[in-house]
């Protein structure tokens, strides 16, 4: 089929395209976004029309669906995409106060004083876990079986807990 033919195609555009934006409209639920991509598809009619014209149906219903959901898959990647990038930038938070960041350098601190209060193989599992390690990295740095690594980290928090539960003072215990 040789659409190109300028009467051809505006005659086929006037006929096909108050359906294809429909059907965009009610596939993409944005009506500006539905013109676009009618727009779009009568383009695509255009520049490589169907060998069949009898088919001309069918392939504009194919284009007008493999472009609509394109379409979807690109908003969805860029709401993904905003999403994380206002989590790791917290648009609109303000920066921390001096009276926080001391709060969060005196945890640091009693964090490091109950880490050093544990045995070394404890602390070095800890270190190593909350640095990214996997269970069988952290088995090999410490010279011990992976399914070890478990119960080695389990008992390690636990003593963690105990101790910075011991050195908190009465008022701010649990």
């Amino acid at each position: 089929m040789d659409i190109p033919e300028s009467d051809i195609f505006k005659a086929l555009f006037y006929e096909h395209y108050p359906v294809v934006r429909r059907k965009l409209a009610a596939l993409v639920r944005d009506e500006t976004a539905a013109d676009d991509l009618a727009q779009d598809v009568f383009l695509r009619l255009y520049r490589n029309p169907p060998d069949d014209p009898g088919a001309l149906g069918a392939w504009l219903h194919r284009v007008l669906t493999r472009v609509g959901y394109d379409y979807l898959n690109k908003v969805a990647r860029e709401r993904r995409l905003q999403n994380k990038q206002e989590l790791l930038f917290d648009i609109g938070a303000s920066p921390p106060t001096g009276e926080e960041v001391v709060l969060a350098k005196l945890d640091q601190e009693d964090v490091r004083i109950w880490l050093d209060s544990l045995p070394d193989r404890d602390r070095q599992a800890l270190l190593l876990r909350y640095s990214g390690y996997s269970y069988a990295e952290i088995a090999g740095e410490l010279g011990v079986k992976p399914p070890v690594v478990g119960t080695l980290l389990s008992r390690a928090t636990t003593k963690l807990r105990q101790h910075a539960v011991e050195t908190l003072p009465q008022t701010t215990r649990p």
